[in-house]
């Protein structure tokens, strides 16, 4: 990692997942030593791209659930204790660290500022997941989530204001979408120059249905694109060559 800007500049491929195995993505798995190693390997094929690839690792740190917990929010948050070695292992082959945020009835604001101690570093960014944003009445699993551009607007105003006052380099900031109605009015989310706004596209299946998803989700500028892929729930997964042929071309690459 080097420079200011983190994109257009590089092109980043991440591993997706949390701690305690691969239930939620393919990052849990093994040790967090591991699991950066696997980033690498993954991320080596797009490097005959059109741009330097920067590798990363996108940690569920707030994992939405069933039950409602001690807080009624159905939301778990990981202790920081869990958050550092993963810290520690990307530092160790100069990869990224996403904070993903799954915040069931919570606020995004909340549970972003509840890691302020990890966002206030240079090499880590954020993730919003509106599909576990649930309104009263709802249950994470049983409907799919929204978001309003003001709560993804207040949480991205707080951390270019991080950047600021740090003066840190650009940091990445990613909003998962699948379907239009997670995001209805994705028109009024707002870019922000300190901030590398990813709108990422996360639906799984048939390879035609992932290229609609892309053609309808997918962002222009100054906003940039995401994708993910499914390793297991994918009908024939995108090639590292395929995905960088995609229109446009992804700036984010997951894989889950």
């Amino acid at each position: 990692m080097g420079g200011r800007t983190l994109l257009p500049h590089y092109r980043i491929v991440a591993h997706y997942g949390s701690v305690g195995g691969g239930a939620l993505g393919v990052l849990g798995e093994g040790t967090p030593e591991q699991a950066a190693e696997r980033v690498l390997a993954a991320a080596a094929p797009f490097g005959a791209g059109d741009h330097p690839v920067q590798p990363a690792m996108e940690l569920i740190t707030t994992v939405a659930a069933a039950a409602p917990g001690p807080d009624g929010l159905y939301s778990n948050m990981l202790a920081d204790d869990s958050v550092e070695p993963y810290l520690n292992a990307a530092r160790a082959h100069r990869i990224l660290l996403i904070l993903d945020l799954q915040p069931g009835r919570g606020r995004f604001l909340d549970q972003a500022k509840r890691y302020e101690r990890f966002l206030r570093e240079p090499d880590v960014g954020l993730a919003l997941d509106p599909e576990w944003k649930m309104g009263p009445g709802q249950v994470p699993g049983r409907q799919i989530g929204s978001s309003d551009a003001a709560d993804i607007n207040e949480v991205s105003a707080w951390l270019a204001g991080l950047v600021t006052a740090r003066r840190l380099p650009q940091k990445l900031f990613v909003v998962h979408q699948f379907t239009q109605s997670m995001l209805p009015d994705r028109a009024n989310i707002v870019a922000r120059p300190e901030l590398a706004t990813v709108f990422h596209i996360d639906g799984f299946g048939a390879r035609q249905d992932k290229l609609e998803k892309y053609a309808l989700l997918h962002a222009g500028p100054p906003f940039f694109t995401g994708v993910k892929l499914f390793l297991t729930q994918d009908t024939n997964i995108f090639s590292p060559a395929e995905a960088l042929t995609l229109t446009p071309p992804p700036d984010l690459i997951t894989y889950q």
